[in-house]
């Protein structure tokens, strides 16, 4: 079996078999909390339908410009009527602390700030090479003093359809590639480096690691990183808030899912590091083959190492531990996000046509069910309904909004009903950026998304901004 590679199912138990059998014993899972009915639209035909207005979706999208405020760029957005948007925090610019903003807008999460204002922590997936990157903060708060990522704070105020930006600085200094990663019940954010980058690679610091970010710190926090939680390629975290579990996405054309269970609640120096095993199959790979809406019961493998001293030369290091112990396989696993008492994760390349899967995680309270259950709720069968999902979060009324990181034109964030619907919500009709980072304010009244724009080069003049960009408007006309 040559490094990385997948090994079949255990003879005479093979996936159809697992798929008939957790059927016939009542596995089958009950998506978005008390409703079932993605998971069973889902698996009555290929992908889902697509719903308008009156449906759980907006209606038609119509064209409106903005302006940012502080440099006169104007972007074009497509968004159902009654909806609006404003822009700001874009590549290029200088924020309150003195420092450039860095490139690569990525994952973000809202949190509540002080006298009614929403806090957004905010990655920056900077991949310039260790030879011509523009570090960022001030090399007293650096991780790494090449490193030119990490995350921004910003502190804004929505009053009355108005939305004003009061302050934004640098909150963790030094990193790289920072791409995703997800909030706590506590009131931090987990930002995630998607590389195992280090010195072999010019840089002066190991990379791979989940650092942790204070809402409410209103300096730079010191960067420690968190190897408990592993040293791979890291992307996304979802934090199960009845448990404090702590689930992490990895972004490899095979991947795993991995859970960390902290000797204390809200500690993460310390606890396991395991990887998602499908029970009575060894390796199960889930990346075709797959039947939406029959539930796969799990269980967890541990990782004797999770940080292994060959992560820079071997990025699958942590992976090829789980496999050895029949760990199932994914294809790029990106967003994750907890709700509805379960917790989602999209599989970029995932599914027969390769263009995405959708799964659920739902943890098993009792521990006479066992471990959980894993269920596939959407696959994309049409690039133009859906392509390449990438960020994804839970809206306040437990739908989903997907973001799409394709290479068709008109990327769009895409909602995803609790009857197996889905709908385009916003289309970026011109720059064809990345969606990331959909993360809906703690009142339910704004979303905020990220445009990544430029990863690399100069961040003072990227050849695209990423921006932040706020969206308001009648959402109690859909799902969202």
């Amino acid at each position: 079996m040559s490094q990385g590679a997948v090994p079949q199912a255990a003879a005479g138990f093979d996936r159809r078999t697992l798929l008939r059998t957790a059927a016939a014993s009542g596995a089958m899972v009950v998506g978005f909390g008390a409703l079932d009915g993605l998971v069973k639209a889902a698996s009555a035909a290929p992908g889902a339908s697509q719903v308008g207005l009156g449906e759980g979706g907006y209606g038609e999208l119509r064209p409106l410009t903005r302006r940012d405020q502080v440099t006169g760029y104007q972007q074009e957005l497509l968004l159902p009527e009654g909806f609006d948007f404003t822009i700001f925090g874009l590549a290029g610019t200088v924020m309150d602390d003195g420092h450039m903003t860095p490139l690569g807008h990525d994952g973000m999460a809202a949190f509540r700030g002080p006298n009614g204002s929403y806090r957004l922590v905010r990655n920056h997936e900077e991949r310039s090479g260790a030879g011509s990157v523009t570090p960022s903060g001030n090399p007293a708060d650096r991780y790494d003093q090449r490193g030119g990522g990490g995350t921004s704070t910003l502190q804004v105020r929505f009053d009355n359809g108005e939305l004003t930006v009061e302050r934004i600085w640098t909150s963790l200094a030094g990193t790289i590639v920072n791409c995703a990663g997800g909030p706590t019940p506590w009131g931090t954010w987990l930002s995630c480096e998607e590389t195992t980058a280090g010195p072999g690679g010019g840089w002066q610091e190991p990379h791979g690691y989940v650092f942790e970010v204070a809402a409410s710190a209103n300096e730079p926090v010191a960067p420690r990183p968190l190897p408990a939680l592993g040293r791979f390629v890291h992307e996304a975290v979802a934090v199960d808030r009845a448990t404090g579990i702590v689930y992490l996405t990895e972004d490899r054309g095979t991947s795993g899912f991995y859970r960390f269970i902290p000797e204390r609640r809200g500690d993460l120096t310390e606890g396991r590091l395991q990887m998602l095993k499908v029970v009575g199959v060894e390796g199960y790979d889930t990346r075709t083959g797959q039947e939406q809406g029959v539930g796969l019961p799990v269980e967890w493998v541990d990782i004797a190492d999770p940080d292994p001293a060959d992560a820079e030369s071997n990025s699958l290091a942590v992976y090829q531990q789980g496999l050895a112990q029949g760990g199932a396989t994914f294809a790029r696993l990106e967003g994750a996000w907890a709700g509805n008492q379960a917790i989602y994760i999209v599989s970029t390349n995932g599914g027969e046509i390769g263009e995405g899967q959708i799964w659920e995680y739902r943890p098993h309270r009792s521990p006479l069910r066992g471990e959980g259950t894993l269920s596939l709720v959407y696959e994309s069968f049409d690039r133009a309904v859906m392509s390449f999902p990438d960020n994804l979060t839970v809206s306040p009324h437990g739908s989903l909004l997907v973001c799409e990181d394709t290479s068709r034109s008109n990327p769009q964030l895409i909602g995803v009903t609790l009857d197996g619907g889905t709908f385009p919500f916003c289309v970026d009709p011109t720059t064809h950026s990345e969606w990331c980072g959909a993360t809906f304010s703690h009142d339910g009244q704004v979303l905020f998304v990220n445009m990544q724009g430029s990863t690399s080069g100069d961040p003072a003049n990227p050849s695209n901004p990423g921006m932040t960009i706020a969206i308001w408007g009648p959402w109690q006309r859909g799902v969202l």
